[in-house]
């Protein structure tokens, strides 16, 4: 039997990647670029939404587990090798979602020339790792998914793309391609009702 996270995958990635790209929406309509970047920063809205803009990640890293729960089975390895790069780009970029959204205006409050100073060291290092591990992630997340038949090719390209957009996925709009695409993938399992598992000894491709 299917575990509940499997077969709840479709509704969980399409409301996810909905959800994922309209609060990437919000952050890009309560960045008032007409302020200074420290007074932009303490307006509630734009804190508002980028503190959600985390708590989304965490509705993108259930649907990414929901997603492998339910189609991995088939893709065996190249799929658990799509699955933990995407995993681990996704909860570095997290991270650092993290402390833009609650750090970041605390920051601004009581140490405004740190963040105009900007970064260096660690700082740098970290934030470049999220930016990169979260493109790569999603990028070979795609190219293994449909190698490995988990998905259509059209999804694999769409995720491809997605994750080469993500590289500034902490910049709005940069987050709303990936958002789309796991809310298409959703759908996909939806409509296709992509069973979890093919039938021993069987390799079947998904439909389109």
């Amino acid at each position: 039997m299917a575990p509940p996270l499997a077969k709840a995958a479709g509704p969980i990635a399409l409301v996810s990647g909905v959800v994922f790209a309209a609060v990437d929406v919000a952050r890009l309509l309560t960045a008032d670029r007409s302020l200074d970047r420290i007074e932009m920063m303490r307006q509630t809205p734009f804190i508002v939404a980028n503190a959600l803009y985390w708590v989304v990640f965490i509705g993108l890293v259930l649907a990414l587990v929901s997603v492998y729960f339910r189609l991995g089975g088939r893709a065996r390895g190249l799929g658990a090798v799509a699955f933990c790069f995407a995993l681990v780009g996704t909860l570095d970029m997290a991270g650092n979602m993290w402390f833009d959204g609650f750090a970041g205006p605390w920051i601004a409050d009581v140490a405004p020339g740190a963040i105009l100073a900007g970064g260096s060291g660690m700082l740098v290092i970290g934030g470049f790792s999220s930016y990169v591990l979260f493109a790569v992630g999603w990028v070979v997340f795609g190219i293994a998914g449909w190698r490995s038949h988990m998905f259509p090719v059209w999804l694999g390209l769409l995720f491809v793309v997605a994750g080469l957009l993500g590289y500034n996925a902490g910049l709005p709009p940069y987050g709303i391609p990936i958002g789309l695409v796991m809310a298409a993938l959703g759908w996909w399992i939806i409509r296709t009702g992509a069973p979890a598992t093919p039938p021993r000894g069987v390799t079947t491709r998904p439909r389109s």
